[in-house]
């Protein structure tokens, strides 16, 4: 278990978030052990959604990390919610070095049209501000195939590319989760790639696992500080939809089925 109590110290602002995300150094009280860095969002940043409740993209960012462990996908960095010098925010682990180029593309690349590598998926085709026409992928790897089931089961309206990260060991991580958890059907994703197929056994039991965690007072009473209760409610909602349809959800046609920008 990841410690993230401490002095946060203010590093920067995230140039390119939508709402106010921070960029701190995790101060431990000893002042020993590896220095760490957090993504540091408060609440007074969120900027207002039409189909958000104001302030609860924090708890959202929060309540995914809990689903990622219930059901035991562990993707999402370890995450809490806690006071700091914004007042109180979301503090995810940073994953990687923070001052080093960030590529996503072991999960989620651009390539020339119709050129996907062997054992990855087109999404989608375009073109560049040139006129170069290319194509979305991603990678079939099984751990990427999970993540996108967690996304089902969150109804995550914002898988980017730039979301999907592996670290220096290759452990994939998923982040961003802010507009995740909506009642409303609104799974906007890259990962398409197994749309209407069955699900693995390995997916149906992490389901079969986070269902069971949901039936207990004390995951109902950590996910209701986090969330409000209609989208607890849909959540399990979802678990069970899932499970009993076994395959990966299709685009629902009522919604756009791919974030913008994708990557």
């Amino acid at each position: 278990m990841v410690d993230l109590d401490g002095e946060l110290e203010v590093v920067g602002r995230v140039a390119d978030s939508s709402n106010l995300a921070i960029l701190a150094r995790l101060m431990t009280p000893t002042g020993g052990g590896a220095e760490r860095h957090v993504i540091y969002k408060p609440v007074r940043g969120e900027r207002p959604l039409w189909d958000f409740p104001d302030g609860t993209l924090a708890g959202r960012e929060v309540a995914a990390g809990v689903v990622s462990t219930l059901g035991g996908w562990h993707v999402v960095p370890p995450t809490v919610m806690r006071e700091g010098p914004l007042g109180p925010g979301s503090v995810q682990l940073w994953v990687g070095d923070p001052f080093a180029p960030v590529s996503s593309d072991l999960v989620v690349d651009l390539v020339p049209t119709g050129a996907a590598p062997a054992g990855w998926f087109s999404v989608f085709d375009g073109e560049t501000p040139t006129g170069a026409g290319v194509t979305v992928v991603h990678s079939g790897a099984d751990d990427v195939r999970s993540l996108a089931v967690l996304d089902a089961v969150i109804n995550n309206s914002d898988r980017k590319g730039s979301h999907c990260l592996r670290d220096e060991n290759g452990r994939l991580w998923g982040i961003d989760h802010g507009v995740s958890f909506s009642p409303e059907p609104k799974l906007r994703t890259v990962l398409w790639g197994w749309a209407g197929q069955p699900l693995r056994a390995a997916d149906r039991e992490k389901l079969r696992r986070l269902s069971a965690a949901l039936c207990e007072e004390t995951v109902q009473a950590t996910l209701g500080e986090l969330l409000p209760e209609r989208d607890l409610a849909a959540l399990a909602g979802r678990v069970e939809r899932l499970l009993s349809k076994g395959r990966h959800p299709r685009p629902s046609g009522g919604w756009p089925a791919v974030p913008w920008p994708p990557l």
